[in-house]
């Protein structure tokens, strides 16, 4: 089912179109946004004003072609803060219909706060905690704390950052004297539902919007690092204090210059930064992870209905299953590597050194190994890397996604070798993880060299100096298997310091 979902902000208006399995994986088919400000002057005026009116409208016009090209489905087109307080907004919202033939509703702060929560569990699940999470727009800040994935409260404050930055700083930048009615105002608004959340024990904050966005990417370029996919990267509250205070002393055009910096948000991010650095510090929060599914993705999920939140372990395995439906099929032979790997896995981790918590990441990159044929045989373990580290997979960390990339890499010709950029750039800890998975990856990939599953099973057994896999094969002959995997088994018997050894 392809749908689109519409959300009229006080900043951008914003289109999502997306297709919708029956497993309840999405796919984006297009994205869309316009920078109206619905927001400027009318949280101080209280009316939404004729430009931005027109701005507004324009894009929608041009959003509503776009759903009919894209043929969508079905459609939902919902409006927050800035129409929600403005006093013509009746007025606004029948324009709108008359011009565009779209029915934009108007969602309460709650609802709001709804939509992103079930956006964010699906897309990270949010097992363990408590987490908080934090959705930054122009009008309001969304709020919601969240423990094995069920919300232990939720507000929406009219604390959005086109309204601080309206009401509170006069001059650019700001002064001392402004930034410290600004803090005043956030204790009185949000101070004990801070030290409330403190007292919870909160494990991180999770941001769901282009400004923690923004603040998330401006920490990664200056660690110096590829700002690549912000879906689950992160900064510490000690990078957001830091942004901070550069930010709030940079006028408008230094603050263009700054990297990492959204340009069409430069003038809002020293209200952003000092909101987000006041709910980092107040709530212990000792870091902040960014994530890419905020309003539209859950108002998605509101239209496709019957697909519920998963637990984060059950978003991993969904985002993984539909990346290697969409590019091998039915997968039948990273299934049978999955299944091999996992119990020379199960036998070589205590020896390997290799953490409980990595097997599942093994699963992964058996199952996404050879995703890079459909682009190429030539280097498909290259192209399988690159399509795993730029896919949308949800539930991961960058570091994750980094070691499955990597370990399904390493699957064939050269081993991951330790002087590496890419390897390099992982603690060491994952550095080990990854060429313990490669390792194992090579030789289950070896054993399925036909793809015909000749091999049914494996065991693993010690003797002094040598491991030895003792391979099942039934009535059917698994020479081509053997001979292959005989030629993959150096890595593992390096850093298993045994020779190894197959037997029928």
């Amino acid at each position: 089912m392809r749908l689109a979902a519409i959300d009229v902000g006080s900043n951008s208006v914003h289109m999502l179109v997306a297709e919708v399995s029956r497993e309840g994986h999405i796919e984006v088919v297009d994205r869309v946004k316009e920078m109206v400000r619905l927001g400027r002057r009318s949280f101080t005026t209280g009316r939404l004003t004729p430009e931005a009116m027109d701005l507004a409208v324009r894009a929608l016009v041009n959003f509503k072609r776009l759903a009919r090209m894209r043929k969508v489905d079905r459609l939902r087109a919902v409006a927050t803060s800035a129409v929600r307080e403005a006093r013509n907004r009746a007025d606004f919202i029948a324009r709108i219909k008359r011009e565009t033939g779209l029915t934009v509703e108007i969602i309460s702060g709650l609802d709001e706060a709804r939509l992103i929560f079930q956006a964010a569990h699906h897309a990270l699940g949010l097992d363990g905690g408590p987490h908080l999470l934090v959705d930054v727009g122009g009008g309001s800040v969304e709020l919601v704390l969240v423990r094995d994935g069920r919300p232990l409260w939720m507000r929406s404050v009219k604390l959005g950052v086109a309204r601080l930055a309206e009401r509170f700083f006069g001059d650019d930048p700001p002064t001392r004297a402004q930034l410290a009615r600004l803090e005043a105002h956030l204790e009185r608004e949000i101070g004990t539902l801070m030290r409330a959340t403190r007292k919870a024990g909160v494990v991180r904050a999770v941001g769901t919007s282009g400004t923690i966005n923004t603040l998330v990417a401006m920490a990664r370029a200056a660690r110096g690092e590829e700002l690549g996919r912000l879906h689950g990267a992160s900064a510490s509250a000690g990078e957001i204090a830091e942004l901070k205070r550069d930010l709030v002393e940079a006028n408008a055009a230094m603050r263009v210059e700054l990297p990492g910096m959204d340009a069409k948000r430069a003038d809002l991010m020293p209200a952003a930064a000092t909101l987000v650095n006041y709910v980092m510090r107040k709530s212990g929060a000792p870091e902040l992870v960014a994530c890419t599914w905020a309003l539209r993705e859950g108002v998605l999920l509101g239209l496709a209905r019957g697909i519920d939140s998963h637990s984060a372990s059950d978003s991993r395995r969904r985002s993984v299953n539909a990346l290697s439906s969409r590019f091998a099929g039915a997968n039948k032979h990273g299934k049978q590597v999955a299944k091999l790997a996992l119990t020379l896995f199960d036998a070589t981790a205590p020896v390997l050194g290799l953490p409980k918590a990595s097997r599942e990441l093994l699963e992964f990159a058996a199952l996404l190994h050879d995703i890079g044929h459909a682009i190429d045989h030539d280097r498909h373990n290259r192209h399988s890397y690159y399509l795993i580290r730029n896919a949308e997979l949800f539930g991961f960390d960058p570091d994750e996604i980094e070691v499955i990339a990597q370990a399904a890499r390493g699957h064939r010709k050269q081993a991951p070798k330790l002087d590496s950029p890419d390897l390099k750039a992982l603690n060491p800890a994952r550095r080990r993880v990854v060429r313990g998975l490669a390792a194992i990856l090579r030789v289950a990939d070896a054993l399925d060299r036909t793809h015909f599953g000749v091999v049914k099973d494996i065991g693993v057994s010690y003797s002094p100096g040598r491991v030895i896999i003792g391979v099942d094969s039934g009535n059917e002959k698994a020479d081509l298997e053997l001979w292959t995997c005989e030629r993959r088994t150096d890595l593992l018997s390096r850093l298993l310091d045994r020779q190894v050894v197959l037997q029928r």
